[in-house]
């Protein structure tokens, strides 16, 4: 019989252009806090899993030995990196979930780290091209031009989603000011989010600056421990159930593009193992890595048929106040997205919210929530549904 994960302890950088000079020194300042803050010491630990996609480029690699050279007491312990394009962190977590429920760890801490702003812009741009198929979608240029060429696809099929694309990114950064660790807590509106500007540059046609993510420094650390070892914590929140899926890596070779159909099957698989429905959900942390990606994640998950996700919108249904918040947080667009430490963070701050610990980002019911992080375009996508105590 498998073991239910839960997350006990956690711990959280500001994002942004930090001065910690590497991602080792972003790892070391989470990873033991992380553990004290599980009520456990690094002896307590069977495991260390580690996510960083690589980034900062540097001669430097072996990232899961680095969390015991910047944190010595850590040095001993049994350490492995993942790696999955943006969905990195997820991939760490998910490796430590199937440790515990496999019954061959009692802790384990998870860290995901990234160091991007040192990079020079044109060389995270590549990089990060290399998420998509090179052979087939190489000719797009940069990673927005593959979510533009979504974009447009869904322009072409439902009209303009200029509108409500600028409605999520408006959404998310007022969102963001609420959240403490955010790369950019400032409401910028929907008109700003709308018009292309000298602040707000046409990225790629029809994506503006606002509708990107934002190339940031970051880590983020949980412990994740059987259910004997959190019963001992002063909380823990449960994993409910956890579902991986794929897609093929070329998005234009695939039946429909707009469909997400890995995303939903992820996504509602995750809702059925834990035997809940939307209704069942109190939030949802989902990955915008783009605006429009949010936007086919909403059709992708059943809050709205295909082509009608601006009516979310519109009704107000995914702000904090309404039925289903989604991206409390800022998401990617306002919090950042350091690429390894995203998944990590996604499921702590998702977390917070359940043991009501998230400030002044607290929704007033918080019980359940549904965490979505992919990577590549919709080709890696990683559902969890974490579960607070009543």
């Amino acid at each position: 019989m498998s073991l239910t994960p839960h997350l006990t302890g956690w711990a959280h950088t500001r994002f942004g252009k930090s001065d910690l000079p590497d991602v080792e020194a972003l790892m070391a300042e989470v990873s033991i806090a992380a553990v004290r803050d599980a009520g456990l010491d690094p002896q307590d630990l069977d495991a260390v899993s580690v996510g960083v996609f690589g980034t900062d480029i540097t001669r430097q690699r072996f990232d899961a030995a680095l969390v015991g050279t910047g944190a010595p007491e850590l040095a001993s312990v049994p350490a492995v990196r993942s790696e999955n394009a943006c969905a990195t962190g997820s991939a760490a977590l998910y490796a430590a979930f199937d440790m515990v429920e496999a019954g061959r760890a009692r802790a384990v801490l998870v860290v995901g780290a990234e160091k991007m702003t040192r990079t020079p812009g044109d060389a995270v741009t590549d990089v990060l091209l290399g998420a998509a198929h090179l052979p087939s979608e190489g000719e797009f240029g940069s990673f927005p031009a593959v979510f533009a060429w979504l974009a447009r696809r869904y322009s072409e099929r439902y009209g303009d989603p200029r509108r409500a694309l600028s409605r999520i990114a408006a959404k998310n950064h007022r969102n963001g000011v609420a959240n403490p660790y955010a790369h950019l807590r400032r409401d910028l509106g929907v008109e700003f989010c709308s018009t292309v500007s000298e602040r707000n540059p046409l990225v790629a046609d029809p994506l503006l600056r606002t509708d990107c993510s934002l190339v940031s420094d970051g880590a983020a650390a949980v412990v994740v421990t059987t259910p004997d070892v959190a019963a001992t914590a002063r909380r823990a929140v449960g994993v409910r159930s956890r579902v991986q899926a794929n897609d093929p890596m070329a998005i234009v070779s695939r039946p429909d593009p707009l469909a997400l159909d890995a995303g939903r099957r992820a996504f509602r698989g995750a809702l059925h193992e834990a035997g809940v429905g939307l209704d069942g959900l109190d939030l949802i942390e989902t990955h915008d890595c783009f605006t429009v990606a949010e936007l086919l994640q909403y059709e992708a998950f059943g809050l709205a048929e295909p082509g009608k996700a601006s009516v979310l919108l519109d009704e107000g249904r995914t702000e904090p106040d309404g039925t289903l918040p989604v991206n409390v947080s800022g998401g990617l667009k306002a919090k950042g997205h350091p690429i390894g430490a995203t998944g990590v963070s996604q499921h702590v701050l998702a977390a917070m919210q359940l043991v009501g610990e998230a400030g002044d980002m607290q929704l007033a019911r918080a019980y359940r929530a549904a965490v979505f992080n992919m990577g590549g375009a919709a080709v890696a996508n990683y559902a969890t549904v974490l579960e607070g105590a009543r």
